[in-house]
């Protein structure tokens, strides 16, 4: 199995087909995320992110996940509602996917494969760096904020290539 993810397609927010290949040459953080889970906060630190690093080829991609404590229920409009009322969130927002199970989504199927350690995502706001070639490089737990000395030393090594 290829480690990359240009192959795949997924859908945004507002229902249109798009090819992760045309993010190639950016370095791109994937997060499942949620408006209601004790992670939410985050969305303030990937917005911060994303507008420090946008000029240098940084692009955050956030999918809406419902798998974990039913903490993402709302429809697509209701996430950008929330997204943009609580965090003013201008980084791109994708249709729910499910990360993990029977019905997981390709996209997370080459994630959780394709960097250590490998398996399913535990919980929302995972993080996967990719880079700008859309090999998987690294993956944060949950935890890992975004504001986290070692996601800005993998994010700032990756936009030097």
């Amino acid at each position: 199995m290829t480690t990359t993810i240009s192959d795949i397609s997924v859908k945004t927010i507002n229902g249109q087909d798009k090819a992760l290949s045309e993010y190639a040459d950016n370095v791109l953080l994937i997060v499942n995320v949620a408006s209601y889970c004790g992670y939410t906060g985050q969305y303030s630190g990937l917005e911060k992110l994303h507008k420090k690093y946008h000029d240098a080829g940084l692009r955050v991609l956030g999918f809406p996940c419902n798998d974990f404590g039913a903490q993402e229920p709302g429809t697509n409009e209701e996430i950008v509602q929330f997204c943009d009322r609580n965090y003013g969130v201008t980084f791109d927002l994708f249709d729910k996917v499910s990360a993990k199970g029977g019905n997981q989504h390709p996209l997370y199927a080459r994630l959780t494969s394709s960097v250590e350690p490998q398996g399913d995502v535990s919980w929302n706001f995972e993080k996967f760096v990719i880079a700008k070639n859309g090999e998987v490089v690294a993956r944060f737990k949950s935890g890992t904020t975004p504001d986290s000395s070692d996601l800005i030393e993998v994010i700032e090594k990756e936009l030097a290539k």
